[in-house]
């Protein structure tokens, strides 16, 4: 709006300098920019994230699989306290050797964290294998991958914004000091004469 009001401003004022023509069109270009050309910006990349990420939850889905382990035994006494804010839902992990079959029929054993308070031989738990029957991280839910996407959309348009921001500040104050510039140069021209114009001398 600083920008509108400062064109208009400017429009038929007789102290209008050609500099403060153009910091009022470099401020009204940089905000038609930040209002069209950022949301653009993150709206592209927010859905090409999305779909990015949208396929790669289906390929996880797709190459892991969820199977029954069976504790051997507990590896150590003291369970390992999640995080107070995990989003998990599991209180409380713990060590433990287990065997599990994997995908392919083949019999698995190894070092995993099972989401048991206190282990004990023969207990049950879930865990995610991948075709192998190799341990690895649960799938992403569509929700967080959807989440990651408006939050890379999100970022990108605020980049923008800042880019073009900056952009703007930096062609102001180059502009600004040309015009120092050029009042250094007219004050040296009117240096020898300053205070004695009409004097007759």
């Amino acid at each position: 709006m600083r920008a509108i009001r400062g064109l208009w401003r400017w429009r038929h004022n007789p102290l209008r300098r050609t500099t403060d023509l153009a910091e009022a069109w470099v401020a009204l270009t940089a905000l038609l920019l930040i209002l069209v050309v950022a949301p653009v910006a993150g709206s592209l990349v927010g859905a090409v994230s999305e779909d990015a990420l949208q396929r790669s939850v289906q390929e996880q889905h797709q190459s892991r699989r969820q199977v029954t382990a069976t504790v051997i035994r507990a590896l150590n006494r003291n369970p390992l306290e999640a995080e107070p804010d995990s989003a998990s839902g599991r209180d409380v992990r713990s060590r433990v050797l287990a065997g599990w079959t994997a995908p392919d029929g083949t019999e698995r054993h190894g070092s995993v964290m099972a989401d048991l308070k206190t282990p004990h031989a023969g207990d049950h738990f879930t865990l995610w294998t991948d075709r192998h029957g190799g341990v690895v991280a649960p799938p992403m839910d569509p929700a967080t991958a959807t989440t990651h996407a408006v939050l890379a959309g999100l970022g990108t348009a605020l980049l923008a914004a800042g880019l073009v921001e900056g952009g703007r500040r930096l062609l102001v104050w180059r502009m600004v000091r040309r015009r120092y510039a050029r009042w250094d140069q007219a004050w040296d021209r009117a240096g020898p004469d300053w205070g004695r114009t009409g004097t007759g001398s």
